[in-house]
């Protein structure tokens, strides 16, 4: 089991590039995460949902996502309230109180789906939540150190260097655990290290003095490296001297905003995530990104006044592109009558979408393939949502965007061509939806030679794995739970 120090410090891709390890040494490996919470997810081949860091996980492993990755995803609506997701279907919304009671349900569905991989792979890679250090949380935990014992897993624990305090992370977190825990600690890794790796070295060597622990990689830091990221946004300005300039409206409850990666690799085009507490920046094409609380979205929205800031984008010329929740958004009505999301249960939308949205309990998760109707490029993409969008008769001008693989037809295309909108996700991964939507944007990009989507994450894994394979201690990985990375496939 891989655990953290902090959130963020390397869990997710780390347990995806020891998944890719033991692949290469023929092991039949598969990863798990007992509890995740996030707002990025993905559509398994089972029909259900899991955390987007796991479905990455399963790639490593050659493996197609299937919920018993991710029994339990909490999908936060509020600072207080999350969707709870069992095995790949929402039960509904609870807040942290009700969560907590809930977990013993929770633990009986992780141990139902640890059990089923545990029989059916060698190895299983299991990625920690936040941090073992959170005793508030230790309490029917089944997130770190809960599930930890009760599976008799071994532990490695990350820290990130590039944030500092590494060993300060390493020895408070020991601190906090119980003894039996603190034995399950097998070793640390030492993730995202920039400079002269001596300079390290009095470091480790007090932290293993200190602590009888080994160090048993010290992993550089990967500039640039693309594989989808848990939950945090980047904040950099991807090309800032691009001459197209797209910007995505921060929500605070953005949803799957890894949409929006393969815009960010564009040559010419600048792509930014707007400040969520400052105005819109002037932008050729703005999208409204989904989110997991339309109606509070929307209300945020309002309040920063970006409302009459995409009005006056409109005016004067500009694109926009509505994504799931943000195509609710620009739509006329969304109504929430049960309180999925929120307490709020009708709002008047921003009216440029002759729809209304009507949130049902019942969530569509499909993965789909199909086409753009205006000139035929091929889409891929996957739909999560929980409204169902009906146009409107005064609509009847407005073009369907695709037509999928069933015959389908989904999202829309304004008359005049300013404004686009689509329930799927992942729409702009490959590379000819892409061409043709940046055309109808007016982004005009030489042919695309970027690699598609899928390319690009095995591309990354492999960084990602050979450069862990570098920094591993080999010596001391036996001796810390993991034979199988050294012995390779049982025979």
């Amino acid at each position: 089991m891989i655990q953290g120090c902090t959130s963020d410090a390397g869990k997710s891709t780390l347990t995806a590039a020891l998944c890719r390890l033991l692949v290469r040494r023929g092991v039949k490996v598969a990863p798990f995460k007992p509890q995740n919470m996030a707002l990025n997810s993905a559509v398994t081949e089972d029909g259900g949902e899991i955390g987007r860091a796991q479905a990455v996980q399963a790639v490593a492993c050659g493996l197609a996502a299937h919920t018993d990755m991710n029994p339990v995803l909490l999908k936060p609506s509020s600072d207080c309230r999350a969707q709870v997701i069992i095995q790949g279907k929402s039960i509904g919304n609870l807040d942290a109180v009700d969560y907590h009671e809930y977990k013993s349900t929770a633990k009986r569905a992780v141990f139902e789906s640890w059990g089923r991989l545990a029989s059916q792979y060698d190895c299983v890679i299991v990625e920690g939540a936040g941090s073992p250090a959170e005793v508030n949380l230790r309490q029917g935990d089944i997130a770190n150190m809960g599930f930890a014992e009760e599976a008799d897993c071994p532990v490695w624990l990350v820290a990130d260097i590039d944030r500092g305090g590494v060993f300060a992370h390493f020895v408070g977190t020991l601190a906090c655990l119980s003894e039996s825990e603190q034995k399950r600690i097998k070793g640390f890794i030492i993730n995202r290290f920039r400079g002269d790796i001596s300079l390290l070295q009095p470091g480790c060597d007090w932290l293993e003095a200190k602590t009888g622990k080994p160090v048993l990689a010290v992993v550089p830091y990967l500039h640039g490296l693309e594989i989808a990221a848990e939950d945090a946004l980047p904040r950099t300005v991807a090309n800032e001297q691009g001459e197209f300039r797209i910007v995505i409206a921060t929500l605070p409850h953005i949803s799957n905003h890894t949409d929006f990666d393969p815009l960010r690799r564009l040559p010419n085009a600048r792509c930014e995530f707007a400040n969520p507490n400052l105005p819109l920046p002037d932008c050729d094409l703005l999208i409204i990104p989904g989110s997991k609380n339309t109606l509070g979205d929307l209300a945020h929205l309002r309040a920063q006044g970006w409302d009459t800031q995409i009005a006056r984008h409109l005016r004067y010329g500009g694109k926009v592109i509505g994504v799931c929740g943000g195509m609710q958004i620009l739509g006329e009505t969304i109504a929430d009558p049960q309180g999925i999301e929120s307490d709020a249960k009708f709002s008047m939308g921003l009216g440029y979408i002759p729809i209304e949205t009507v949130l049902q309990a019942e969530k569509q998760l499909v993965n789909v393939q199909g086409r753009l109707l205006h000139d035929g490029a091929a889409l891929e993409g996957y739909e999560i949502h929980l409204g169902q969008s009906q146009l409107l008769p005064h609509g009847v001008n407005w073009q369907s965007l695709c037509v999928l693989e069933n015959g389908r037809e989904e999202g829309w295309i304004s008359p005049d061509g300013q404004i686009m909108a689509t329930y799927l996700h992942g729409i702009f991964d490959e590379n000819a939806a892409l061409q043709s939507i940046l055309t109808w944007a007016g982004c005009l990009q030489p042919e695309l030679s970027l690699p598609d989507a899928s390319a690009l994450l095995e591309q990354e894994i492999d960084r990602l794995a050979d450069a862990l394979e570098a920094a591993l201690d080999w010596g001391r990985v036996a001796q810390a739970g993991l034979q199988l990375l050294v012995t390779g496939a049982i025979k």
